[in-house]
């Protein structure tokens, strides 16, 4: 097997890491989805460069371009086709809401939105598209394909035995991607990640962890989740790895029947969705596996142990990132799985811990690295990046990290409460409501409250939930009395974005609503 790329070496645009692979691990098959019709590395490279060609010609050099289309080997041809010719690709969330989709269109200087008709109809966002042409030109895909003919197709051929030839040169350290952040605690900010974060974050993991050529990568998640693009798309094309895409992690009969079908190696999701995986998949759908990874939000119990128990010890890996990082930050080794953190971080990167006031263990966690991004977006002017000082990204995450580097998240700075004059972890008090209800979802935020500054909310899908099981619990495991919620809310389903990830700021402003209303 060839040796993984070191992170360390020069960096490299996105396109011309393609290329590198191609080199590297020969022209194998390398992309599939559900359509069943895989494209090999020169396949991609050709598709992308022909798609790109045609896209160039209805933008400008260096345009930022919205793409609104779901994990598919469409949106990875778009993605890389727009890096052909030197776009910038703005990757939408068309699970966020028209407000929020105006707003990120806004804040990036978007004049054009790439997307495709059959995955409109299907997703029913007719409307939302709509709404969107008010505020940019739709330009549809399906359309732009049509147009590809035979001088198109020779020029295919042609560009992808020498696409170095072709491509756009463009420079490592100018934009790869904008991705907006979930928006989980206020208004989703817009980050710019460069070619050379992205390409950097892929060899780091790889660095890490032995990935090998042979392995299928099973990517679900959303691209415009820098968990899914980076980690399901460029990843394993980066290291060689064939890249199964499929259009949404909510399917979850449709997705344990294909991992053995397409064989499989690694699956990527959030904790959400790995755990309603589990509970539908018999012990031979996840028979391919080599091991399973889970990101964007912390790994409950339940799902550790339907894992031991049901998958014979299949190894359930669980990492931190940021979008702010490419995304990935740290993650557990298959040899080296420490259930509880989230893993060692990756080589390469830097960070030191500063003490907050009333939080005793652990520190805010600051990040510097070949991975963390170029800026946000400034949001008076779209086509202004607000540096990082000193290149240090404030992750807002309070965390512990052992004497074997292994980092443990306590939670995010503004996840703790304060009561009584004691700060509280919220993440800490849904832990308590998991222990004692493991099969329900629970969410726990905090309110004003005249006598004591803040009191804890829990709201949760367990019908008979109350405070005296929680209470019994704290009291016979050494939980303070102040980690108990006194009020619940119980819902049919807790809120959660299109990532998975639990949906604070809905959750909050629920929460708010019916005590305004009490």
């Amino acid at each position: 097997m060839r040796p993984a790329a070191d992170w360390k070496t020069q960096p490299e645009t996105l396109f011309d890491s393609l290329i590198s692979a191609r080199a590297r691990f020969g022209d194998k098959e390398i992309l599939e989805d559900q359509d069943r019709k895989p494209l090999t590395y020169t396949g991609l490279i050709r598709a992308a460069l022909v798609l790109g060609r045609k896209l160039a010609a209805m933008t400008q050099a260096g345009e930022r371009v919205g793409v609104l289309l779901p994990s598919s080997m469409g949106v990875v041809v778009t993605f890389y086709g727009l890096h052909a010719y030197g776009r910038t690709p703005v990757m939408l969330n068309f699970t966020s809401g028209e407000l929020n989709l105006k707003a990120a269109l806004k804040a990036a200087g978007v004049k054009k939105v790439l997307t495709a008709k059959r995955f409109i109809t299907q997703a029913k966002l007719e409307e939302l598209v709509e709404a969107l042409a008010q505020d940019a030109e739709i330009v549809w895909l399906d359309d732009v394909r049509k147009t590809i003919g035979f001088k198109d197709k020779l020029f295919g051929l042609a560009a992808g035995l020498a696409p170095e030839r072709f491509r756009v040169k463009t420079d490592p350290q100018s934009a790869g991607v904008i991705l907006f952040t979930s928006g989980s605690f206020g208004a989703p900010k817009g980050v710019m990640l460069t070619q050379a974060n992205l390409v950097a974050n892929c060899r780091q993991v790889g660095a890490h962890i032995d990935l090998k050529p042979e392995w299928v990568m099973f990517n679900p998640l959303p691209t415009f989740h820098c968990f899914g693009l980076t980690g399901g798309v460029l990843l394993p094309l980066v290291n060689g790895l064939k890249a199964f895409q499929y259009p949404s992690p909510l399917h979850a009969k449709q997705i344990v029947e294909l991992l053995p079908q397409v064989k499989a190696s690694i699956l990527f999701a959030t904790d959400t969705f790995l755990n309603q995986y589990a509970r539908v998949a018999s012990p031979d759908d996840f028979a391919t596996l080599q091991f399973v990874v889970a990101g964007a939000e912390k790994v409950r119990d339940e799902t550790h142990h339907l894992f031991n128990t049901r998958f014979g010890g299949l190894k359930l890996l669980e990492g931190y990132g940021a979008t702010e990082a490419a995304p990935v930050v740290a993650v557990n080794h298959p040899d080296r799985n420490r259930p509880g953190t989230v893993g060692q971080l990756l080589p390469g990167m830097e960070f030191r811990l500063e003490s907050v006031s009333g939080i005793e263990d652990g520190g805010r966690l600051y990040l510097r690295g070949p991975n963390v991004m170029a800026g946000y977006l400034s949001p008076e002017d779209p086509l202004k990046v607000e540096p990082l000082d000193g290149g240090w990204h404030d992750t807002g995450d309070i965390v512990d990290i052992d004497p074997d580097g292994y980092v443990a998240i306590l939670g995010r700075v503004k996840r703790f409460a304060k009561i009584g004059g004691e700060m509280v972890s919220l993440t800490a008090v849904e832990g308590l409501a998991s222990a004692v209800w493991p099969e329900a979802r629970h969410a726990v935020v905090a309110i004003a409250d005249a006598r004591k500054g803040e009191k804890l909310v829990l709201v949760t899908d367990r019908k008979d939930a109350d405070s005296g099981r929680l209470a019994e619990w704290a009291r016979t495991h050494g939980a303070p009395e102040l980690a108990v919620p006194k009020k619940i809310v119980k819902v049919a389903e807790v809120p959660v974005l299109g990532t998975g990830k639990t949906d604070y700021v809905a959750i909050q402003k629920m929460v708010e609503g019916e005590a305004r209303a009490a």
